[in-house]
């Protein structure tokens, strides 16, 4: 069984509430919600936020695309992720973050497809990237989600839940996924306003006589309307990872 763990909360550090602002009057979150049910590989979504009153508006996301909900710890990300994880009793899992409302499921299931066929226990295009940044996908097996959850100590390792894995090839067999043409220099994510902002104007432009656009489809349209692309080009890719290993790092200065 597959299982493919969504994480989504409020509580955002750069645009707060972000996973709920509208587009084309829904919440961005079950946009991305819809296009990642398009997969063929994953067997069951869970939403997974925390346990928080801010993040009680997940209920009704949840609800309203029909999917479980799982509730857990508000700082440490790899409990909760375990926990909705273990709920489902899965041979696989994935892992997937709320604030990528271009998710495309066709490079979802490549993902997947590379870890299951070949067996590997983590398989991910994120580390060292060719998609545009918002199409990142990891997948292991449970019993390295496990291991990763017991062992993982750092406030890293624990809010960013998997660089316990893939940063142990001693421990874990790794694969990393690559595409046939490195669009890594793309920003697909939504963190911050201007980010966000183009998120919009994607989905205004397709979104309407399109609903199931693909990822060739943003590209041409990116290519007719360069200055959408424009819009978030100057924002640092994986911003949060680097501010949280550098907190780190200062914190252990200090000690």
């Amino acid at each position: 069984m597959i299982v493919a763990v969504l994480q989504a909360r409020v509580s955002s550090r750069r645009l707060p509430g972000k996973v709920l602002l509208p587009i084309l009057g829904r919440p961005m979150l079950s946009l991305q919600i819809e296009r990642v049910l398009r997969s063929q590989r994953i067997d069951k979504l869970v939403l997974a936020t925390s346990d928080q009153p801010e993040d009680d508006g997940m209920v009704d996301i949840a609800q309203s695309v029909g999917i479980d909900l799982f509730r857990g710890s508000l700082e440490d990300v790899l409990d909760r992720f375990y926990g909705a994880a273990a709920a489902a009793n899965p041979d696989w899992v994935v892992r997937l973050t709320g604030d990528c409302p271009l998710a495309d499921a066709e490079v979802i299931d490549r993902v997947i497809d590379a870890a299951v066929e070949r067996s590997y226990d983590y398989a991910t295009n994120a580390v060292h990237p060719t998609w545009p940044d918002g199409l990142d996908c990891e997948v292991m097996t449970f019993a390295a989600l496990e291991q990763c959850w017991r062992e993982a100590q750092t406030p890293v390792e624990r809010e960013h839940v998997t660089p316990y894995i893939n940063t142990n090839p001693e421990k874990f067999r790794l694969f990393h996924v690559k595409g046939e043409t490195d669009l890594s220099g793309l920003r697909w994510t939504v963190d911050e306003p201007a980010d966000f902002d183009f998120v919009t104007r994607v989905y205004e432009a397709l979104y309407p006589s399109k609903r199931d656009f693909t990822s060739a489809d943003v590209l041409a349209f990116l290519a007719d309307n360069p200055e959408v692309m424009a819009v978030n080009a100057n924002i640092e890719r994986n911003e949060g990872y680097r501010l949280s290993l550098e907190k780190l790092r200062n914190s252990l200065g200090k000690a």
